[in-house]
């Protein structure tokens, strides 16, 4: 990791500069690209998803980025969900038909993880894959997670690699289980509780 630059953070307000950033960051992630493997399909319909996940943290100034959209941070505020009859159309659309049954299933797992007690949501942390290794996403989690402790409520996410679920955990949060089903690959809840 290079050594960490000074990070400035702001409120995310600006939805296509955070669509393009948290795209851009996933664009290798395993979970995102078993939903949609095909270039074409991951650039039309990831940014739906991010949007139906975690679009609601941009009208809601929960919404972080990091030296000017370098990173950005979707978290979702105690009492606000993500747009659920946005994500099935968008599932229906842009996941190849052969995997739609583990992917709905994966996400049906998903939601049994899910906190049911007030928390604050993170759908989306992510940074330009050319901005990587200098301390962004770290910085972008200290920064939320003082929101978190001030409130005096857990703060809840789902790790999608090996490296975030020891990034989260740097900070914090602790494993709720395993997602896997099929051919999917491994992903882990996680929760945090404040500190």
């Amino acid at each position: 990791m290079a050594p960490q630059e000074e990070a400035n953070i702001s409120p995310a307000t600006d939805e296509r500069r955070a669509l393009a950033t948290i795209t851009m960051a996933f664009s290798n992630d395993p979970i995102a690209r078993w939903f949609l493997p095909d270039a074409d399909r991951y650039f039309t319909y990831w940014p739906q998803v991010v949007r139906s996940f975690g679009g609601a943290a941009l009208g809601q100034g929960t919404a972080d980025s990091i030296n000017d959209y370098s990173g950005v941070a979707l978290w979702l505020p105690p009492g606000i969900a993500p747009d659920e009859e946005a994500i099935g159309p968008v599932m229906d659309e842009g996941v190849p038909h052969g995997s739609r049954e583990e992917a709905f299933e994966f996400m049906e797992r998903m939601s049994q993880f899910h906190l049911t007690e007030p928390h604050w949501y993170l759908p989306f942390i992510g940074v330009d894959v050319t901005k990587q290794g200098r301390g962004y996403g770290s910085a972008l989690l200290r920064h939320a997670l003082k929101r978190c402790d001030a409130d005096r409520t857990p703060a809840y996410l789902d790790a999608t690699t090996p490296a975030s679920k020891q990034l989260y955990e740097r900070h914090g949060f602790t494993e709720l289980g395993v997602i896997q089903v099929g051919s999917s690959p491994p992903m882990w809840p996680m929760q945090r509780n404040p500190g």
